[in-house]
């Protein structure tokens, strides 16, 4: 008996030998695949750029050092910029000036996205919102200057403009509100996607805009983490300085990070 049993052990343990692995099924395929590509495309990311600060802080929680993926906001006051110098050395996305209020347009934002796609710096435009106009004069104003096919969601700029010569309304958090989500909505409505919503630590904490659902934000705090600024708050882009020093840009330039690692950057893009 023993030795029937024996070898009956061997006979199966034979047989299991021969058997192969089962096959991955075509979602694990694709999901491989899937991860393979995105991994590939991250690894492109230029991360962790040494970008100079004609002001620097000594940051007393995580500094935007430590965040791999950084970029640029420019201006009309950027008049000069070397994209694929500047792509080089870090600069991972960047968002144009593109209108503000109802009739103005900056002069350079056409220059500025043929540079960006030219050097393949993946970009989006933004619109200076201004309370003397309504939403929808606004939105067809952006509409009407920036052309389908950014790469990124486009941005909506609130803050207060108390140096303003021809708008320096404060209205009530409500009506803010209320009309940020028309714009919000006219754009998306137009080119696909929602747009992130860049704002102040004044602003952010005099109208609640932090309240509005769906909506994604870029928060400026140049002078510490926003994890201190707006406690409680969950970001997409940090504005960390207004005074970066950028190879490839004359003068000094806003810098960002984006909040997570270079796939997430890669998926966040993608949606």
């Amino acid at each position: 008996m023993r030795l029937m049993i024996f070898a009956m052990v061997i006979v199966v343990s034979l047989l299991g030998c021969g058997r192969r692995a089962p096959e991955p099924t075509v979602p694990e395929q694709i999901e491989a695949q899937e991860g393979a590509r995105i991994a590939a495309l991250a690894a492109q990311v230029v991360t962790y750029p040494d970008f100079g600060d004609d002001h620097p802080v000594e940051w007393e929680r995580r500094a935007p050092q430590t965040y791999p993926v950084h970029g640029i906001d420019v201006s009309r006051w950027q008049t000069d910029i070397d994209w694929r110098k500047a792509q080089r050395a870090g600069v991972s996305f960047a968002f144009l000036k593109a209108t503000e209020g109802g009739d103005v347009a900056d002069p350079m934002f056409a220059t500025h996205r043929r540079g960006a796609e030219s050097a393949g710096v993946p970009w989006g435009a933004y619109h200076y919102y201004y309370f003397c106009r309504s939403a929808e004069e606004q939105a067809r104003w952006f509409i009407r200057n920036v052309p389908r096919g950014a790469s990124l969601p486009h941005v909506l700029d609130m803050e207060w403009t108390p140096k303003s010569k021809t708008c320096r309304l404060r209205p009530h958090g409500r009506d803010v509100r209320r009309e940020a989500r028309k714009f919000l909505d006219l754009l998306e409505a137009h080119y696909g996607r929602r747009p992130v919503i860049y704002t102040t630590v004044d602003f952010f904490q005099d109208t609640g805009i932090g309240t509005l659902h769906d909506t994604e934000f870029w928060l400026r705090s140049v002078a510490a983490h926003p994890q201190k600024t707006y406690p409680g708050a969950y970001w997409v882009f940090w504005q960390y300085s207004g005074t970066g020093r950028v190879p490839g840009i004359e003068g000094p330039v806003d810098l960002n990070v984006f909040r997570g690692a270079p796939e997430g950057w890669i998926r966040w893009q993608e949606r």
